[in-house]
């Protein structure tokens, strides 16, 4: 297939595929998304169910916005187990969005789109307010530069609805997470929780408008309302490490 002008200047992803999953890759070295060949609809990766910890403090989102679609993971559970949620998502390179059938991703429909877009104009000047914004916008060679500086912070911030909450994959050895870390608090105020996934490999950075973060009750932990038992039982690990770094947090 050869690339048209419009898709020139991007780099094509590729498919590795064994008898257990199927994989996207930029680099043979960095997997951008696996999907289970038993179970597509499946989170394959730690970090994306910690992600989905968002849940804990928008147990039932309305809009959510997301930058970057890889594989689809995060935005086929989201379609297929939130039911009430919008999705909307922006990805910057259309070889990877030419890739959806494989990991099937859905069509757009009334309730899910993909918009062929930068993910800073999509949180600058894009067609909706969130109460979820999920950054996941990684490519060949890391984090853009556009993804990570403090104006796209203040910008996510403020497509947020008033109880908003914004989550970050930051990958956990990069050496400029500390500035990071420090836009995303400017722009959030503070109200800042930072999770190391289970394997150690991504540091997951939930970031709210609200109080959400204080005011979260440490308690039992809680299956979402309208999330299915199998579904919320992807998530029980994810949602523990929150608990304990916000209990840490608050110590």
């Amino acid at each position: 297939m050869s690339d048209s002008p419009a898709s020139a200047h991007h780099i094509k992803p590729f498919i590795y595929e064994d008898a257990n999953s199927k994989a996207l890759h930029f680099r043979i070295s960095d997997i951008q998304s696996c999907m289970r060949l038993d179970d597509p609809h499946a989170l394959a990766l730690e970090y994306t169910r910690t992600m989905m910890g968002f849940l804990l403090f928008k147990p039932e989102p309305r809009r959510i916005g997301m930058v970057g679609l890889g594989g689809g993971s995060l935005a086929k559970f989201c379609y297929h187990h939130l039911r009430s949620a919008r999705i909307q998502i922006a990805e910057i390179n259309p070889l990877v969005i030419a890739l959806r059938e494989e990991f099937h991703i859905p069509p757009d429909d009334v309730r899910f789109i993909v918009f062929q877009t930068d993910g800073v104009d999509f949180v600058r000047r894009g067609p909706s307010r969130f109460d979820v914004l999920v950054v996941d916008g990684y490519d060949h060679e890391g984090l853009p530069a556009r993804l990570r500086s403090q104006r796209f912070y203040d910008d996510c911030q403020e497509t947020l609805d008033p109880d908003g909450i914004m989550v970050v994959n930051l990958q956990y050895c990069d050496p400029e997470n500390d500035e990071h870390l420090a836009r995303i608090r400017r722009s959030f105020d503070g109200s800042v929780l930072v999770v190391d996934d289970g394997e150690l490999s991504h540091s997951i950075v939930f970031a709210c408008k609200g109080n959400a973060l204080e005011t979260y009750w440490l308690g039992a932990i809680r299956r979402p309302p309208n999330l299915d038992p199998g579904a919320a039982s992807q998530l029980l690990a994810g949602f523990a490490l929150i608990a304990s770094a916000l209990k840490d947090q608050r110590s």
